[in-house]
């Protein structure tokens, strides 16, 4: 039996958290029931492509989506379709964006579309009334609604198709992010961190994820230990005034920008604690992350609760309360932690990667039975 084709569509495959969530399910599934091809949106080569082509899928490409542009865009989907029929399943993983491939794909009669929500809100760049038109108008070619928690679904569906929206859990590889002393004290020598504080952040340079008010939250913490470091993975459009701020507040010295990495599990270990002060979130990945790895976590009260996995681990601030106020939190907290290997619990709430692998597979082939 030939496997089912399925049409991932992306901006980009680089290292954000649905990127890595997709990869970490596509890892682990059976590619002889489930194939996958990629759709995006951006020339460059992503992050992830070289690993895709190895596990046999296709990367195909649009241009970017510029309202300005639509009729040349709307030109470029259907040439698409022309030149690629046969896929059974579109899988929408940019949210509203997706909107004329979804109505191309109605039109096609493609058995299942599936748009994914990924995020509570979204930024208010320069697309962002397009956005908001597009997110009620491709609700008409849609069939399918996915999810990563439900403040999410809500957001991208509202609230009444929220309720049958699939949650497609943003889930790990618990055997990664185990704690291990052993590895963390080899991480931290190579990180040269062996007698610092170490605070961590994985994010991409926006403004969803606040990077302002977290470099002033280390610079209050620095004030109370001055041997504590930053390390800052990811990359994107804010990094330069992030670096500006850092030089502002004299703490180039301390802060540390790793980039895009393929070792986060690792980077993890290293750490004393994981903050994430973010204006709003749909179920992040990065912080499912870091919970499997047992690092203490300090969050903004605009991460939905549902993505507090491990209650014991993580402290809840508020974004109106001061950076000083942060920072004498998670020095106090850390005092008296005691860091242990949490893995099985990330299981137990239903967030490792095997048994959710297996549960997609599944989802895929009955919405097959159910639409065709």
């Amino acid at each position: 039996m030939k496997p089912l084709k399925v049409l991932q569509v992306f901006t980009v495959l680089n290292r954000g958290g649905a990127e890595t969530n997709l990869m970490n399910y596509y890892r682990q599934m059976d590619r002889d029931r489930v194939h996958f091809d990629f759709l995006v949106h951006r020339q460059e080569e992503g992050a992830y492509e070289q690993e895709i082509k190895k596990m046999g899928g296709e990367i195909f490409r649009l241009p970017a989506l510029h309202p300005m542009q639509i009729k040349h865009y709307k030109a470029a989907v259907r040439k698409f379709f022309d030149d690629n029929p046969g896929y059974q399943i579109i899988h929408g993983q940019c949210s509203e964006l997706g909107i004329f491939i979804y109505r191309e794909a109605k039109k096609r009669k493609i058995p299942v579309i599936i748009a994914h929500a990924h995020n509570s809100k979204m930024d208010w760049d320069q697309k962002a009334l397009f956005r908001i038109l597009w997110k009620h108008g491709m609700r008409k070619y849609i069939n399918t609604y996915f999810s990563c928690g439900q403040d999410a679904a809500k957001w991208l569906f509202g609230k009444k198709m929220a309720a049958k929206a699939y949650q497609m859990n943003n889930a790990v590889n618990t055997d990664d992010f185990v704690f291990n002393p052993s590895l963390r004290e080899r991480m931290r020598s190579k990180l040269h961190a062996e007698n610092s504080f170490n605070v961590i952040h994985v994010g991409r340079f926006n403004i969803q994820k606040n990077h302002c008010f977290l470099i002033h939250i280390f610079s209050e913490i620095v004030k109370i230990n001055p041997q504590s470091k930053l390390f800052l993975v990811g990359e994107g459009e804010l990094k330069k005034e992030i670096e500006t701020k850092i030089h502002q507040l004299n703490l180039t010295e301390k802060v540390e920008f790793l980039g895009l990495r393929s070792d986060v599990a690792d980077l993890l270990q290293a750490m004393d604690v994981f903050v994430f002060p973010s204006w709003f979130e749909g179920l992040p990945v990065a912080l499912v992350e870091a919970q499997t790895s047992g690092i203490l976590c300090a969050v903004s009260d605009a991460i939905p609760r549902e993505a507090v996995l491990v209650p014991d681990i993580v402290e809840v601030c508020s974004l109106q309360d001061s950076a000083k106020y942060w920072a004498e939190k998670m020095i106090k907290r850390h005092l008296t932690f005691i860091r242990t290997d949490v893995s099985h619990h990330i299981t137990k709430v239903g967030y490792d990667i095997k048994t959710n692998a297996s549960k997609l597979e599944q989802k895929y082939s009955d919405l097959i039975d159910q639409f065709s």
